[in-house]
């Protein structure tokens, strides 16, 4: 008879007294993290300015999170608990507000928010991607969320990042992208961003351009993710074109120049990660 025939199954008893071992280490856990924290706040002190928002850091904890990932758990629920546990302990660093954009509706931006930033950070309504990035820039630093699609009547909010001094997108959610996501709705954060935690794996630019039709759209289709909306005269557009690594700005204004169009302007308005999403159990890292 083997060893493991041998070894009685353990009690209910026994195995809720591990889960209640596995609990207390866990909330220990959490308070020495919350300790460590303390002693981070004294050392930085005010050397920082911007965000506390840290996206480069944050991609790489995520990244690492789905790799190491497995059991029954759902990855839904890991990935909720590490976003609460690293957004609370960035408000308690540096306090901040969440300024959502509602315009693409109210409960998919409300369940972005939660899922990301949880309940301790402030969530503030408007009406539009054009006040909440207003009060982002009137902060040192807070938080916009704003739709990363297409939204009808929207118009080119991202031209009131062009500024030098103006708030910047500075990270695409979700970091981990699958079609079951519980907070599925793709959105930019855009804040005051800190030099040392900008993450430009691709970058998003602003511009303007004359002889915009559906043959310059089908030409930078594949090349590069593009919103836009109506500029200036009948032919012009606004265009919000997130650049993949691998690619240039000048691949892509020149294709538009071969499909007819002219560049009146380029501002470059943030960055982000590359999307990183879920093909079935494994993790891959999409084209753009």
């Amino acid at each position: 008879m083997s060893d493991q025939a041998q070894k009685p199954a353990p009690s209910l008893a026994a195995l809720r007294a591990e889960i209640d071992r596995i609990d207390e280490a866990m909330h220990a856990l959490l308070i020495e993290r919350s300790e460590i924290i303390a002693n981070l706040i004294k050392v930085k002190g005010t050397q920082e300015s911007g965000s506390a928002f840290r996206p480069a850091r944050e991609v790489s904890m995520m990244r690492k999170l789905v790799e190491r990932h497995r059991g029954i758990l759902p990855l839904d629920t890991v990935e909720s608990i590490w976003r609460v546990i690293i957004a609370t302990f960035t408000h308690v660093q540096a306090p901040y507000s969440v300024h959502a954009d509602l315009t693409v509706g109210e409960a998919a931006m409300r369940d972005s928010a939660r899922f990301h930033f949880g309940f301790t950070v402030p969530f503030v309504p408007h009406m539009g991607a054009g006040p909440a990035i207003a009060a982002v820039a009137a902060s040192k630093g807070d938080l916009a969320l704003v739709p990363a699609v297409s939204v009808a009547g929207a118009g080119a909010w991202w031209q009131s990042l062009e500024g030098e001094t103006a708030p910047k997108i500075i990270a695409r959610l979700p970091f981990v992208e699958r079609p079951d996501h519980p907070a599925s709705l793709p959105v930019f954060a855009i804040s005051h961003p800190a030099a040392d935690a900008v993450m430009a794996e691709v970058e998003v630019h602003s511009l303007r351009v004359s002889g915009w039709g559906a043959v310059a759209a089908r030409t930078i289709a594949p090349l590069a993710e593009v919103i836009a909306e109506p500029d200036g005269a009948f032919d012009g557009a606004a265009l919000l074109i997130s650049v993949p690594k691998g690619q240039t700005l000048a691949a892509i204004t020149d294709a538009l120049v071969k499909a007819g169009a002219t560049i009146r302007s380029t501002a470059l308005v943030g960055s982000h990660a590359t999307r990183y999403t879920l093909s079935g159990a494994h993790p891959v890292a999409a084209a753009r």
